[in-house]
């Protein structure tokens, strides 16, 4: 099925196929708990859901909520979708597994706040804004056993996800890459990239990272 992507709501991309990729690489049971926080069109709910999970997606933008509604209404699947900020739609409750592709592309013009379609993606100087909050509070919604499926860009340090989540008692690691061309945003930004040091100069390529986390039993 075509997911349909209205304009200011991020739409399906390579990151979105790699931790689609990971979601179907985890053992889940009938009628476990997954969240997709940052849901965007839905298309990772929708992925989940067609597991026969139990899928709560949130998004802060309500036209990525009422795409994302859409979306599982075509594909004939139960989504759970809610409108608020990361986490905060779903405190006190936990899930066994926790899915975000949240923004992370760094970004020169941090002293503003993102807004519009631009909210899917920038994410600060160091592309950390929603990165470390993720590592800070998805945990404590983890059930014993419960994984999360992070993906990110090697230009936001990856090593920096791991530590977080390790600091936080979570088996973490690295378990898939992609490296792909600089989309339009990188390209726009190549230069400044280029003065940090984050990218080589012949080689305007990215690496994608999927982070995977679970709670010890």
């Amino acid at each position: 099925m075509k997911t349909l992507v209205p304009p200011g709501v991020y739409a399906p991309q390579e990151d979105t196929d790699l931790l689609v990729g990971a979601l179907w690489d985890e053992p889940l049971p009938d009628g476990a708990a997954v969240l997709d926080v940052g849901t965007g069109s839905g298309a990772l709910a929708i992925e989940a859901a067609r597991r026969g999970t139990r899928v709560t997606a949130v998004d802060v933008s309500w036209r990525a909520v009422c795409a994302a509604r859409l979306n599982a209404r075509l594909a004939r699947l139960p989504v759970h979708i809610r409108h608020g900020n990361l986490f905060g739609p779903v405190r006190g409750q936990s899930f066994d597994l926790i899915l975000a592709n949240p923004p992370y592309v760094p970004t020169p013009e941090s002293d503003r706040a993102p807004h519009g379609a631009a909210r899917s993606w920038d994410a600060g100087l160091d592309g950390r804004l929603v990165l470390d909050r993720i590592c800070r509070e998805a945990p404590a919604l983890l059930r014993p056993g419960g994984v999360l499926l992070v993906v990110h860009s090697a230009l936001s340090c990856p090593d920096r996800t791991l530590a977080h989540l390790r600091g936080a008692g979570l088996k973490a690691s690295v378990t898939r890459r992609r490296v792909i061309p600089f989309g339009p945003v990188l390209r726009s930004r190549e230069g400044w990239l280029r003065e940090r040091n984050l990218v080589a100069a012949a080689d305007p390529r990215e690496e994608l990272v999927v982070v995977r986390a679970e709670v010890p039993v």
